[in-house]
């Protein structure tokens, strides 16, 4: 009988590859970005990126990415669960519809935007590397503990409102699109 690996370990390795491969996108995105002129497109970012760095440097700022991850999940599903119990409590409904569903996503995705949003800085900060004499960073702990030395608690914050303005109505669109499918085959279900 042959071993067969667990479907949570197998998601958990297919999103890490997945970030893996998509990464070095995401890091010449911020290149091209902040180093305007220097590059003629993205087949040339990559190129001079690889060239001069090496492999490992189209990877840079990915341990902040995927450490990042997990607490903004963990605090988007938090907020969300809570602001809903709360939402059912102080209006005295069981059913929430969608477009306060819609609002409780959107909240739930600036609460923990908010709350993860350093980790986002330091990857930037990471991925942007000693580009125009920028500091080179060993670790996260080392570039979050340099802007704040350097820039303090709101340079841990810098971006955030253009960052919120993505993700706040992505989360609640998301939440709204996860209630609709689950009401809609719970529906199924007890119909069968």
């Amino acid at each position: 009988m042959k071993w067969k690996e667990p479907q949570s370990t197998s998601l958990r390795r297919a999103k890490i590859s997945k970030s893996r491969v998509t990464y070095p996108l995401e890091l010449l995105k911020t290149r091209l970005t902040i180093q305007r002129g220097v590059y003629n497109g993205l087949l040339d970012a990559f190129i001079k990126i690889l060239c001069e760095g090496g492999p490992g440097e189209l990877y840079r700022g990915l341990t902040p990415s995927l450490i990042g991850v997990i607490p903004y999940a963990a605090t988007n599903y938090c907020a969300y669960d809570t602001l809903r119990k709360a939402y059912r409590k102080i209006f005295k409904q069981e059913k929430i519809g969608n477009i306060e569903t819609l609002l409780i996503g959107s909240a739930a995705g600036a609460i923990s935007s908010s709350a993860t949003f350093p980790l986002e800085v330091a990857r930037k900060h990471m991925q942007v590397g000693a580009l125009s004499g920028r500091q080179v960073y060993k670790n996260v702990l080392h570039a979050l503990a340099c802007i704040l030395e350097q820039e303090g608690i709101h340079g841990l914050y810098k971006g955030l409102g253009p960052s919120c303005m993505k993700l706040v109505p992505a989360a609640g669109i998301s939440f709204m699109c996860y209630e609709a499918c689950k009401r809609i085959l719970v529906e199924n279900e007890d119909n069968a």
